[in-house]
């Protein structure tokens, strides 16, 4: 069974960062929000601003996790086309070129802006700002007991596996950089994840 590092000290002063964190990034960026939000609706009226999916957090507890909307409205319904030409191994989906994208979805993957609104969920609870990826229930239906163990603690906007290569790297990769951060996490580790996520948005050169 993994280790799982961080006793009652580190979640409680985790979680303050999570609420001031999110707080203090929503409204620091509202004006960015309002902005992205009108683009996504010039671009595509009938289409929703936010998308909401589910996701799979702490012990395997499903949550609604929100994003801006960077897909067609019917990419969910696309997507069993596609798998074939699925780009990374494992347990995920993701295409480089995907035809699903709109131009503003383009461009706020590329930045990872279509990533903020997760700050509501770090403030609701369902996410931490640092953690593994939170995955989809059908990923989680091929996990076996090994991968499983990313759930033994709060999913995150960003973690190990963000800033150490994201898409260029497979699914064994990412689930072992996930386990890696499990068994070593601590405050420090956290913030150090935080600023390298900060110069990774700089250069999204792995981010589709």
């Amino acid at each position: 069974m993994l280790n799982v590092n961080g006793g009652k000290g580190y979640i409680f002063i985790k979680r303050l960062i999570d609420v001031f964190g999110s707080l203090f990034g929503i409204i620091l960026l509202s004006v960015l929000f309002f902005i992205v939000a009108i683009l996504i609706k010039v671009e595509d009226p009938k289409g929703t601003v936010f998308f909401t999916q589910k996701r799979v957090g702490l012990n395997g507890k499903e949550f609604n996790m929100y994003k801006f909307r960077s897909m067609v409205s019917n990419a969910e319904e696309k997507l069993q086309e596609l798998l074939k030409y699925n780009e990374i191994s494992g347990a995920m989906f993701k295409m480089k070129d995907d035809p699903r994208i709109t131009n503003v979805g383009t461009f706020i993957r590329k930045t990872s802006i279509d990533e903020l609104p997760q700050l509501f969920n770090v403030l609701k609870g369902d996410m931490s700002l640092v953690g593994p990826r939170p995955p989809l229930p059908r990923e989680v239906a091929e996990y076996t007991n090994y991968d499983k163990q990313r759930l033994l603690v709060t999913p995150g906007c960003t973690g190990l596996w963000q800033v150490s290569g994201r898409n260029s790297l497979g699914f064994k990769e990412m689930v072992d950089l996930d386990l890696q951060y499990i068994q070593e996490r601590s405050f420090l580790y956290d913030v150090k994840i935080i600023m390298k996520t900060v110069l990774v948005l700089f250069g999204s050169k792995d981010a589709y």
